[in-house]
């Protein structure tokens, strides 16, 4: 059953729904869309996980825009629907796909957000709009200052809840959630549900039916994954390295700090790498302009921190690179997650040193995956990376054995101190260092558990 592609027709969707997909390039749905559709067709609450990539956002915005397209036009500092996302970048791009889906009906949408003037939003929304696509901060300020109404709300999504909890949003989230009338339609979409998020959804929705069509924090199997491992002091080095002798035209690279997004970027351009990071602290035309760039193949490498692993939606992006590990282990998951999307295949590498063992360790038990370790000639490290598990035992640190003398066995060697070799002298190997002759024969294979 699982095998069989739905038509968008066949969901219940309208003609005019049904041409803008197809003159968008889809003819059929993804399982997140097929289960999803006719959920929210029906007016029910929903609760769905999948992978991004997946086509989370047209699941909820073609039958939104169906259910609204029946009904009377916005008024005046209204909002009949509002998506809720945790970026900007993310918000753009709901907004995109609102106004690619509903060119054939009379609808009016609208996308506001921190980082620019608020004076042109507040004069949009002076009209009303049928769909409001938001971050919590910016919609707060609007609602402050008297420029948005939600009387006559119908719908509410929350897109990426978990991100938005984890950057933070709760206290806003709840604050808005206040706001709306009780008697509303709500939908939440992730890519993971955790604890808190499903303590949140508690307060939201009513009686919804849960889909997911990934396992909990899954990686997408489109993606191929591995680690190089390296001395922190290399890592620059080791993806200039990479992104030559690869040819890679155009990878994502994630850092963990805004410092260091610039501090690659200057590295890179240094090496004749055209390169822009995308942050927090960037503005948001800055963060446009790079991420359209990056999109035109203008620029060669798109450096971001986590702020924007979600909303980055890049058709056929070939590559992912992982200059840092991620603190948090499902930020792992929505990194890798820009590549490999719409049934597209993808690589992502992490460059990970000695001292990120621990995050690592996070993230392979939450992917219940080891990722595939191949070292690269030239950048082999001084500090070995630790091995790892999947279970949560402690791992023994790895302790050189003592040489052993030529021609002997584990038996003799317990038998007497020699051996029964006499007086041979040792061979020429027992003063070497084992460890290093070990990584030098290790194989390009997985960790052993």
């Amino acid at each position: 059953m699982n095998d069989i592609k739905l038509t968008f027709g066949e969901l219940g969707l309208s003609e005019s729904l049904v041409q803008a997909t197809k003159q968008s390039g889809y003819t059929h749905a993804s399982p997140i869309q097929a289960q999803s559709i006719p959920i929210v067709l029906k007016g029910q609450d929903l609760l769905a996980a999948a992978q991004t990539g997946t086509g989370k956002t047209a699941g909820f915005t073609l039958p939104m825009l169906q259910l609204l397209a029946k009904g009377k036009a916005a008024s005046h500092n209204q909002a009949r629907a509002l998506v809720l996302t945790p970026t900007r970048e993310l918000a753009a791009q709901v907004s995109e796909s609102v106004r690619t889906y509903g060119k054939n009906l009379s609808l009016t949408s609208a996308v506001v957000f921190g980082g620019v003037k608020i004076n042109p939003q507040m004069m949009r929304l002076r009209s009303g709009a049928d769909i409001l696509v938001a971050t919590p901060g910016r919609l707060l300020d609007l609602y402050n200052q008297k420029a948005i109404r939600f009387d006559h709300l119908e719908i509410l999504v929350l897109d990426e809840a978990d991100r938005m909890l984890d950057m933070g949003f709760i206290h806003d989230i709840k604050k808005i959630i206040a706001l709306l009338p009780k008697k509303r339609q709500n939908l939440l979409f992730s890519a993971t549900f955790s604890d808190e998020i499903r303590t949140l959804a508690k307060g939201i929705v009513h009686n919804p039916q849960e889909i997911s069509v990934t396992p909990r924090n899954a990686a997408a199997v489109s993606v191929k994954q591995w680690l190089a491992p390296v001395d922190k002091k290399q890592k620059s080095e080791l993806l200039i390295h990479l992104i030559k002798e690869n040819s890679w035209h155009q990878a994502l690279v994630f850092t963990r700090t805004k410092h260091g997004a610039n501090k690659l970027t200057k590295q890179l351009d240094k090496a004749g790498i055209s390169a822009a990071a995308i942050h927090g602290n960037k503005s948001q035309g800055a963060r446009t302009k790079a991420l359209a760039d990056f999109k035109k193949m203008k620029t060669q490498i798109l450096v971001a921190t986590d702020i924007a692993s979600r909303g980055l939606d890049i058709d056929q992006l070939p590559q992912v690179v992982n200059f840092d590990l991620p603190n948090v282990a499902e930020d792992y998951v929505h990194r890798i997650g820009r590549t490999g999307r719409a049934g597209a295949t993808g690589t992502a590498v992490s460059l990970v040193s000695a001292d990120e063992i621990d995050q690592l360790r996070s993230i392979e038990r939450l992917i219940k995956k080891l990722i595939e370790r191949e070292y690269v000639s030239g950048f082999e490290p001084e500090h070995e990376l630790p091995e790892s598990r999947l279970d949560s035992r402690p791992i023994k640190p790895n302790k050189p054995k003592k040489p052993k003398k030529l021609g002997q066995s584990n038996r003799q060697n317990s038998g007497n101190r020699d051996g029964g070799q006499g007086n041979k002298k040792p061979g020429p190997s027992q003063n070497r260092k084992p460890s290093s002759r070990r990584r030098r024969r290790k194989p390009k294979a997985p960790a052993k558990t």
